[in-house]
């Protein structure tokens, strides 16, 4: 059973293929963090494989159902980026990205058709995948004293914080990420330490 603050993903992107009826369809899926990662992701696809007919994909990132995107590229309204979402989601994956590079062959598979190629192009990337399960975390800078060095340090100890960054001056700066799960017991134990301000960044 998975957490909250838990979610499935790929390690790393994979491909995949499948043709039928003279068409080729090649699979990519991608671990992403933002949005801001899909336009480059396409534009490399489409560099790639200029004489395709379609380059069509599916995006899902974080647990909220508004961060889902899809776009047909071409393809028949719902039947190319909803079944590659769809596929997606039974797997419950999240912080993935699919594109489906669309060759066409000659032959028109027809609505159903079209949704089984897409639904199994991205199948056959995603079961090559290696599937790990990461956790959602914010990520935070805590400025204090250099005298408060060793509180902060135990801290970071006791909730197994991930340290990104330092700066350890007269004054000092720690950036770390932490689990959605563990920001209160951080937040109560960072406020306890004299003259330390913690400042929330960004999530991860």
């Amino acid at each position: 059973m998975l957490f909250d603050d838990t979610y499935l993903t790929i390690a790393e992107p994979v491909e995949g293929i499948h043709r039928i009826n003279g068409s080729k369809f090649l699979s990519f899926a991608y671990p992403i963090k933002s949005e801001a990662e899909i336009k480059p992701i396409i534009a490399k696809l489409k560099a790639l494989h200029p004489q395709a007919n379609h380059h069509c994909w599916a995006a899902k990132l974080g647990t909220d159902q508004s961060a889902q995107r899809f776009n047909d590229d071409g393809e028949p309204a719902g039947s190319a980026g909803r079944p590659i979402l769809n596929t997606l989601l039974s797997k419950r994956l999240t912080n993935v990205m699919v594109v489906v590079v669309r060759y066409f062959g000659g032959t028109l598979l027809g609505i159903p058709g079209l949704i089984s190629a897409y639904k199994i192009t991205t199948e056959e990337a995603l079961n090559t995948a290696k599937i790990i399960e990461k956790t959602f975390n914010d990520v935070y800078h805590v400025n204090f004293d250099y005298l408060q060095m060793n509180d902060v340090m135990k801290v970071v100890k006791d909730l197994n914080l991930e340290v990104l960054e330092t700066q350890f001056d007269t004054a000092c700066v720690l950036k770390f990420s932490v689990r959605k799960t563990h920001i209160d017991q951080a937040e109560h134990k960072f406020l306890k330490i004299s003259n330390a301000k913690l400042t929330y960044l960004y999530s991860s």
